[in-house]
């Protein structure tokens, strides 16, 4: 049985702490903070750039110098409106101060200081639809390809309906062969609705080696180190995740699992 699968080792506080060197990879890191109004937090980016993304509530936050006011007005994550997230480079350091009860998510990756610190959302993220059928989910982009926001990290949301598939179909991104496919270490921070449901998430490769099936909590994060990736939301239960991506190039490019082919070459 890998290590996969990340549950929250509390309530209060920084709740996950996913590093490259307890992960077992190279890139990507992953922290989350819950706070009660009045909490602080706090770290230094070193040599790594950072998304702050607000989950939830409200903090005010200063980074890299600037002060960047109140950041938040997404009460409950299943609202689906757009996040507000603060982007960092590496070599600078953040607090944040809970207005309200937050979730705060602290997404890194590799620093080259080839961006500045800035403002990311809710303006200019806007909730999209993608897929067909019981493959149907809705995406809030907050840094990929298309918006060049950062050095390395890739950052989006995603709200799969209850009974509907998402990250399918089954897909890979474990090679560093560009323009074929690209290596993207991934995290997937999950969230349930209602809280006390479930999801699957299936982590398999071609030839069997790495075959993972796992139930995931409200607040448990799943890492993809290689393989295709599939999320299944059962009926009754709403499924949001948030996904972390970084590799040696800023690209995400992915090769389809071959039981699946046919349906992306349908479906287009």
């Amino acid at each position: 049985m890998t290590d996969l699968l990340k549950k929250p080792f509390g309530a209060h506080g920084k709740v996950h702490d996913i590093t490259p060197a307890s992960a077992g990879w190279r890139y990507v890191g992953f922290g989350l903070y819950r706070l009660r109004a009045g909490d602080t937090a706090s770290e230094v980016t070193g040599e790594r750039e950072v998304i702050l993304v607000m989950v939830e509530g409200k903090a005010q936050i200063t980074g890299a110098g600037q002060d960047w006011g109140v950041l938040g007005d997404r009460m409950d994550v299943f609202e689906k409106t757009p996040p507000h997230c603060l982007y960092l480079p590496n070599g600078t350091d953040w607090q944040a101060v809970a207005e309200t009860d937050c979730v705060i998510a602290v997404c890194s990756a590799p620093g080259k200081g080839g961006h500045k610190a800035r403002r990311i959302g809710p303006d200019g993220i806007t909730l999209t639809e993608r897929g067909r059928g019981a493959n149907t989910r809705h995406i809030n982009n907050i840094a990929m390809e298309a918006e060049d926001y950062a050095d390395s990290l890739l950052v989006t949301e995603v709200f799969t309906p209850n009974g509907h598939w998402s990250s399918f179909p089954s897909h890979r991104h474990d090679e560093d062969d560009f323009p074929r496919i690209t290596y993207l270490e991934e995290t997937y921070y999950h969230r349930l609705n209602p809280s006390s449901g479930f999801g699957i998430q299936r982590v398999y490769t071609d030839d069997g080696s790495l075959d993972e099936t796992m139930a995931v909590h409200d607040g448990d994060v799943v890492c993809v180190p290689r393989g295709h990736h599939p999320c299944g939301a059962p009926y009754g239960f709403d499924m949001y995740y948030l996904n972390v991506m970084a590799g040696p190039l800023r690209k995400w490019r992915f090769v389809p699992a071959p039981e699946v082919e046919w349906i992306m070459e349908r479906d287009g």
